[in-house]
């Protein structure tokens, strides 16, 4: 249903195409959603993207939005804190295709397109709820048409000591090449800086390895442990090659990622936007540090294609070193007294 998916991740993009693709999925959900009909009643197209309807992000752990005329499968949860309920989404089958097509792209540009095993520092269990998937096993599953195999290195998905070491020697003794996913504090406290036994070192010094990881931060903040810290004891025992992703994403934007590249900037694919807004008049900003607002073309079963998050940053403009075109931005932080967000935002 987006034109744009068919075009590469970071290629050029006419004025209006991306405007008018969401116009179009807005109105969809304006005839299809009561609930955001009634949010946004009377709208009219005329404001270019920054005066597209969005939803803030605190309203999908108390409403559960969903869109007439699709087939609705199951309902995609965020991870949640004491304090907080998880964000709701509810999930059909072709905005799924759809976002997976997404994540996919965006993840080959950063990890290449060989097919590897791919480890996963969670447990399976997940895998075997009937109607709901947690988004940190949504966001490894991504990986998973670039996997020959999977494997799941948690005995149990809450304890980063509950590695099941026999298994990890087993596949680093039949391949030398990997995927690995964790949400960061899983990967920080299992592999970083776990008690990794020492035949497990030696195999690692023959094997090159790309982990992928997003949310969780928050969970380090009291160990002190920074971006090239981490990234530098994930990766000194391995082979030249093997690289670190951390991606930036919420649950209510499920398939659209935001990798961090290597001069240190998020940069935005063709088939969504980020908009910077000032948090005190909601007004588009451009060179200004603001309140985030994600979008994409995405989400046809409900209106969470345009979303109003907590997360602070700013625009920047011109190219980047990267080589990447296109948007690009820098994550900043959270909106002062906003709540801690789940511990695997995709």
């Amino acid at each position: 249903m987006s034109a744009l998916l068919d075009r590469p991740v970071y290629g050029p993009r006419e004025d209006g195409e991306f405007l008018s693709e969401m116009e179009q999925l807005t109105l969809h959900h304006l005839a299809g959603c009561k609930l955001y009909k009634q949010i946004w009643r009377g709208w009219q197209s005329g404001g270019g993207v920054a005066g597209l309807p969005f939803l803030h992000v605190g309203l999908f752990k108390r409403l559960l939005f969903c869109t007439d005329g699709l087939a609705h499968e199951r309902i995609l949860q965020s991870s949640s804190t004491i304090s907080s309920q998880p964000s709701q989404i509810i999930l059909d089958k072709i905005s799924s295709q759809l976002q997976s097509r997404s994540a996919l792209a965006i993840l080959k540009d950063f990890v290449g397109e060989r097919k590897r095993p791919l480890l996963i520092l969670d447990d399976s269990k997940s895998l075997r709820q009937r109607g709901t998937v947690s988004a940190r096993m949504a966001a490894a599953l991504s990986l998973s048409p670039l996997a020959t195999s999977m494997h799941f290195l948690l005995a149990d998905a809450g304890r980063p000591e509950s590695m099941k070491w026999d298994d990890l020697r087993s596949a680093l003794a039949a391949n030398r090449e990997f995927l690995i996913y964790g949400s960061t504090w899983l990967l920080w406290l299992s592999w970083g800086a776990g008690s990794m036994p020492e035949d497990i070192r030696r195999q690692l010094q023959s094997k090159r390895i790309h982990f992928v990881h997003s949310g969780g931060w928050k969970k380090l903040e009291h160990l002190r442990v920074n971006r090239e810290e981490f990234d530098t004891r994930l990766t000194r025992e391995l082979q030249p090659g093997s690289g670190v992703v951390d991606y930036y994403g919420l649950v209510e934007q499920v398939g659209v990622i935001y990798p961090l590249c290597e001069h240190g900037f998020r940069h935005v694919p063709i088939w969504a936007d980020v908009l910077v807004r000032d948090p005190y008049t909601l007004q588009a900003v451009e060179d200004q540090i603001g309140q985030i607002q994600l979008m994409n073309t995405l989400a046809h079963g409900a209106p969470y294609h345009s979303v109003l998050s907590e997360d602070v940053g700013s625009i920047i403009s011109g190219p980047c070193p990267c080589g990447r075109s296109g948007k690009r931005f820098e994550l900043l932080g959270r909106i002062p007294q906003a709540e801690v967000r789940g511990c695997a935002n995709v």
